[in-house]
């Protein structure tokens, strides 16, 4: 009976938090960015002031946060289910547009002066995206061109590509080519796109 009980209560309680967020919706097309971009101008914009600030293109960071999270504002890893039913606790602090972990992001509002920043912020998501990109491009020496290294250093952090932690990860390699093909393709939408 307080099994039946608690559950209801963790039911309820998720009903309620769930309820009161006001996150922005996803678009209804995210294989466009021509389309999305039509449907959220204010993306348009907050990607193209990341551009102009970091010099990270918009397709890239477009790329970047399509693989993160697929435009979802309150994106988290899967976590484990309790008694088999119920989402519990993730491993992973990753959260948000850009998939950042909680020390991450710290730094990242520390250092870029956002202080206020939100993960589940579009414009705050595409900010962080560039900044540590940029930070790729001046640590690494990865140009702010190529998506699969920017992904690669995103992915593993500045310490792991250094150690090339990723050529033990085959299936992530097959993403970055993926996130890499993905911008190609999201490029050559936005230069047909009227915005």
């Amino acid at each position: 009976m307080r099994l039946g009980y608690f559950l209801t209560l963790i039911f309820c309680f998720s009903f309620l938090i769930s309820s009161c967020t006001t996150l922005t919706p996803r678009p209804t097309n995210t294989e466009n960015l021509c389309v999305l971009f039509h449907e959220k101008h204010d993306w348009y914009v907050a990607s193209s002031d990341v551009f102009k600030k970091w010099g990270i293109p918009i397709y890239i960071q477009m790329a970047i946060m399509n693989q993160e999270s697929s435009f979802i504002a309150n994106a988290q890893p899967t976590g484990r289910l309790l008694f088999g039913l119920i989402p519990w606790f993730s491993s992973s602090s990753a959260y948000g547009y850009p998939q950042a972990k909680d020390e991450t992001w710290e730094m990242y509002q520390k250092k870029s002066g956002n202080t206020h920043g939100e993960r589940d912020n579009f414009a705050d998501a595409c900010d962080f995206i560039g900044w540590y990109s940029a930070i790729s491009h001046q640590k690494l020496g990865i140009a702010k061109s190529d998506t699969k290294n920017l992904y690669l250093a995103y992915h593993e952090g500045h310490n792991g590509f250094l150690n090339h932690s990723y050529l033990q990860k085959p299936w992530l390699i097959n993403v970055a080519d993926n996130v890499s093909k993905r911008a190609k393709l999201f490029e050559k939408q936005i230069k047909s796109c009227p915005l």
